[in-house]
């Protein structure tokens, strides 16, 4: 098992890198198209068994039939599954057709056809005829034109301000898509590099208010930043420019002189960063040093330079509050201070008025500028948002205490309120409120940053000459590594790079990466993944993908953009966003309006206003509370905050959970459909008897059946084969030679084997070759079908000598995990395309009732629909190319991790570790993020539904209690930070028992 889970990052990860860019990149919800057509498969598969006949014969068929042709479409309108699904069907229709993949996304189809029988127009027209539009796109065109760019965004603090970016990028030419995650202040975007450059992304960014940093343009797999100590002149960069440019693999060379840095874009099958430091160096004659360019990680770097600033403007702010605080509300109850705070100074103004004034100055306008000039953009665009609402209220407090301390000082009589201490301490409440906000949101991200982590600093690289004998090595920089060095990995040590071993043996830890607690062995030819622990022995390996292109760094990437994918249910969030502030403002003013009319027409009863004050300032400060309390942000953090936990704990877990989308079908899951075959088996099959007719060695038998069944591709061959190993002490066995072999697909193979004529398959292989097939052996056949195995008869010299049974035994647990499932109230269906009598065995085995056999891939997806039609959401287990449909077909797909990559393309959820616990695992998972959703949903909207009435003063006539708007403000704070926090428990998130069992 443990090496087919290396497999997902090995072959799933890398797969794409080997892609040429004229093929169409297919999305994660549709399978790959086969890069082969079906004649050219057909020959290398059948070459070695037809000898020279079936090549002639393809060869003459190629004669007789059209060049097969692939093209692209370009299509527009196409918005979901069904759209796709529509498309796909419609062409497939048409005679001619190869095969035609569908990419959702990017709005394209690729279809692969034959030009004798259908052309390009004729396509064309079909998918118009569908409902969509369609353009042919230049099949010659080699470079990527459909690029992703990563944009960290500074300035966000509401759902507002993330609708408004994200509309004004969507506003752009050539963007596809964009989403914007305000928990991580990020934005992705799809776009056509031939329409739109990043740049103008960013500008597009910058022009709707905020600043906006370029993360990725997507544009390079392979990309460094090397810092230059030395001095780098007009002529010094140009020569070093063109020693760069002149090396192969080099793709683009920008040079910062300001900066000192040098950014290369490169190929690293042709050449890595030491060889471009040394070139560098080597250009400048020894006047500059190059090294790693020393820059953290760029979000976590941008978020500890928010906090230093949130908390250094807080505790500014707090050194100018604190008097005022004292001086309004401490020291006027204290004899002596009172009359000193109370002497006038100019007419009725006081000392108390004056210092009040001086101290808050600095707070609203110094402190406090970010929110005017996050109001004023957002006011520019139409979108206003919190810091419209923080604005406004502090400012209606200070201009109003500036104007009745300014009365006070032209008048004799007039006794002036101010609210000084309102507007400074709102300001220091809110600093307050977005410090620990910030602090609280850095955590969301922590799986990802362990992740990061797990990469070594440093790497041991060997140095070979020409003879292939170690020379030296050398301790470098990890990020130093290049395609096809070879690193030295000791006992205990990380695993710097993908790659394989070539020298030694020793067990390594994978746990961190694929979840599997046993160490793995490994000796020459074995893969390892970087990142992983090298327990015991020295290992030699070879770097096959470094940077940006190894396991850990693709699955980061896969996280990161899960976490960047909304949920719907946060669709909820943005419509209540764009109507909240203007409400909000509505309310404050009425609230104001309504208070100061009673006040004025009806007069209130002297208890109820304070002795400072008249009824327009009891108003004005119930005003003022209904403004600041409102929070937009608690609604806007109510779901991301919790889909970047659970996907981050999902992932260190194992379970690979591709968005909120996914997040959001998983917990509705009520029926899940298994595939058979390595997912409720290990997917391995084992030979577990052997029943022999004749007297001979049970050693010789195998000898004759491994010797033909070694030519066979066939996995119950391969099984024999490995058993037939266990009679023989030496590793490489060598086989007695097979003449005259003949392979019959479905069926079995016949071959000249010494002096006997060997047959091993099925019996109704052994009937059509007149071998006659006895009762005992039929009834053993049909005793090992009702155990879930499979009988392989064997006849020598056309007489049955033995049957051997082969099984492909049940994962562990698989019961119980089955009646774990239904103790969630979630109904287990079994579909293979396996037999009855061994589907029904495995179903019994397992405590599934329902079970279909013998279906096709297509009736495997047919049956999802027909679960989803009856009201169900259905989710689907599977591991094989033919579970794809089926995959794409299902609300979720879950994709084993040892499956095919295809498969783990078409999922929403991929189990790493190919246990089938850990379907419970991101079940229940699902549903504990979502309760931690609907719970933030709960508490944010009901912080408004009952915080803003009492703000109002809904309380007052009956109880005399008010808010005062600085309580109302750490009210609003305290509610953005509350919502974070309560996501972040899902940090503790423990497997259902059944999981920790099995651990244990």
């Amino acid at each position: 098992m443990a090496a087919a889970t290396r497999s997902l990052f090995l072959t799933c990860f890398h797969s794409s890198g080997s892609d040429e860019s004229g093929h169409l990149t297919l999305r994660p919800r549709y399978p790959s198209m086969p890069r082969q057509p079906r004649a050219a498969a057909v020959a290398g598969e059948g070459g070695g068994g037809e000898g020279g006949s079936a090549a002639v014969d393809l060869e003459a068929a190629e004669e007789e039939e059209e060049e097969e042709k692939v093209v692209v479409f370009a299509v527009s309108g196409m918005t979901c599954a069904a759209c796709a699904g529509s498309v796909e069907k419609a062409v497939k229709r048409l005679p001619g057709i190869h095969e035609a993949a569908v990419d959702v996304l990017g709005g394209r189809v690729q279809v692969a056809f034959y030009t004798a029988l259908v052309s390009e127009e004729k396509i064309r027209e079909t998918i118009e005829d569908v409902g969509f539009g369609a353009k042919l796109i230049d099949e010659e065109l080699k470079e990527k034109s459909i690029l992703v760019c990563r944009l960290h965004i500074k300035g966000m603090t509401c759902t507002s301000c993330a609708n408004t970016v994200e509309s004004a990028l969507q506003a752009v030419p050539g963007v596809q898509r964009a989403s914007v995650a305000l928990a991580i202040e990020e934005a992705e975007i799809r776009y056509n590099r031939r329409v739109v450059a990043a740049i103008q992304l960013v500008n597009a960014v910058e022009e709707s208010g905020f600043e906006a940093i370029l993360v990725t343009a997507g544009e390079d797999r392979s990309r460094i930043d090397l810092k230059v100590d030395g001095i780098l002149n007009e002529r010094s960069v140009m020569i070093v420019k063109s020693s760069v440019q002149a090396l192969p693999g080099v793709e683009d060379i920008k040079i910062d002189t300001e900066l000192q840095k040098i950014t290369i874009s490169y190929k690293p099958d042709q050449t890595g960063p030491r060889d471009l430091i040394e070139v560098i160096e080597s250009a400048g004659s020894g006047h500059i040093a190059v090294s790693i360019y020393p820059e953290a990680d760029g979000r976590e770097q941008h978020r500890n330079g928010e906090i230093t600033q949130y908390r250094q403007s807080f505790l500014w702010s707090l050194l100018f509050t604190i008097p005022v605080f004292l001086t309004s509300m401490v020291f006027m109850y204290i004899p002596g201070l009172k009359e000193g705070l109370d002497k006038k100074v100019v007419n009725m103004m006081s000392i108390g008025e004056l210092l009040r004034w001086i101290l808050s100055t600095p707070v609203q306008f110094v402190i406090g500028r970010k929110f005017y000039t996050g109001a004023y953009k957002a006011m520019c665009h139409g979108s206003p948002n919190m810091d419209v609402l923080i604005a406004l209220g502090t400012n209606t407090a200070y201009f109003y205490s500036v104007y009745s301390v300014l009365r006070a000082a032209t008048s004799e009589n007039y006794m002036s309120t101010d609210f000084f201490e309102t507007s400074s301490m709102l300001i220091s409440f809110i600093l307050l409120g977005k410090y620990l906000e910030i602090l609280a949101k850095g955590k969301t991200s922590e799986a990802i940053a362990k992740l990061m982590d797990l990469a070594p600093e440093t790497a041991t690289v060997l140095m070979y000459d020409k003879e292939g004998n170690v020379v030296s090595e050398k301790e470098i920089d990890s990020r130093l590594i290049q395609k096809n060095d070879v690193i030295k990995v000791i006992p205990g040590g990380k695993v710097a790079s993908d790659g394989f071993v070539i020298w030694g043996q020793s067990h390594v830890n994978e746990s961190m990466i694929t979840g599997e607690s046993r160490p793995v062995a490994k000796r020459k030819g074995d893969t390892v993944i970087g990142g992983t622990v090298n327990e015991n022995g020295v290992l030699h390996v070879r770097a096959t993908f470094v940077g940006s292109e190894s396991a850990l760094a693709q699955i980061v990437r896969l996280v990161e953009s899960a976490q960047m994918a909304k949920a719907p249910v946060q669709k909820f969030a943005d419509q209540i966003s764009k109507v909240f502030v203007p409400l909000v403002i509505l309310l404050s003013f009425l609230t104001w309006l309504t208070w100061f009319l009673a006040g004025r027409f009806h007069g209130y009863p002297s208890s109820w206003i304070p002795s400072s004050m008249d009824s327009f300032q009891l108003a004005l400060q119930f005003g003022i509370s209904v403004m600041v309390i409102a929070c937009p942000c608690a609604l806007g953090l109510a779901t991301p905050t919790a889909v970047m936990v659970a996907t981050g704990v999902g992932a260190s877990q194992g379970v690979l959970i591709k968005g909120g989308q996914a997040l959001e079908s998983a917990q509705k899951v009520d029926c899940i459909v298994f595939d058979k075959t390595g997912t409720l088996t290990i997917g391995k099959p084992i030979v577990v008897n052997t029943r022999l007719f004749k007297n001979m060695v049970l050693r010789e038998f195998y000898d004759y059946v491994a010797a033909a069944e070694v030519n066979s591709e066939h996995p119950l061959a391969k099984a024999i084969v490995e058993h037939a190993k266990n009679f023989h002490s030496e590793e490489t066995h060598i086989w007695p030679e097979a003449r005259d072999f003949i392979s019959v697909t479905g069926h079995g193979v016949k071959a000249k084997i010494s002096d006997k004529s060997v047959i091993v398959g099925n019996k109704s292989f052994m009937l059509s070759l007149d071998i006659d097939v006895p009762v005992e052996a039929s009834e053993i056949l049909m005793e090992e079908e009702e155990k879930a195995h499979t009988g392989i008869i064997v006849a020598m010299d056309q007489e049955i000598v033995g049957i051997i049974s082969v099984s492909d035994p049940i994962k562990p647990n698989a019961h119980e995990v089955i009646s774990y499932l239904k103790s969630m109230k979630v109904e287990c269906i079994m579909v293979t395309g396996d037999n009855w009598g061994t589907a029904k065995a495995i179903g019994k085995e397992v405590g599934i009732e329902n079970i279909i056999a013998e279906a096709k891939p297509e009736q495997k997806a047919e049956k999802v629909k027909e679960l989803q039609l009856s009201g169900k959401t259905v989710a689907m287990v599977g591991d094989g190319i033919n579970d794809s449909p089926a995959l794409v077909a299902a609300n979720v797909g879950m994709a084993i991790g040892a499956g095919t990559d295809v498969a783990i393309e078409a999922a929403d959820i991929v189990l790493m570790k190919s246990n089938l616990e850990d379907v419970i695992t991101a079940i229940d998972l699902s549903r504990k993020a979502f309760f931690r959703i609907r719970m933030n949903y709960v508490w944010a909207l009901g912080y408004n539904i009952i915080g803003i009435p009492i703000a109002a003063g809904v309380l007052f006539p009956s109880t005399r209690f008010r808010l005062p708007p600085w309580v109302a403000g750490a009210a609003m704070a305290a509610s953005s930070v509350s919502v974070v926090c309560w996501s972040l428990l899902l940090r503790y998130y423990k497997r259902p028992l059944i999981t920790q069992k099995r651990q244990t």
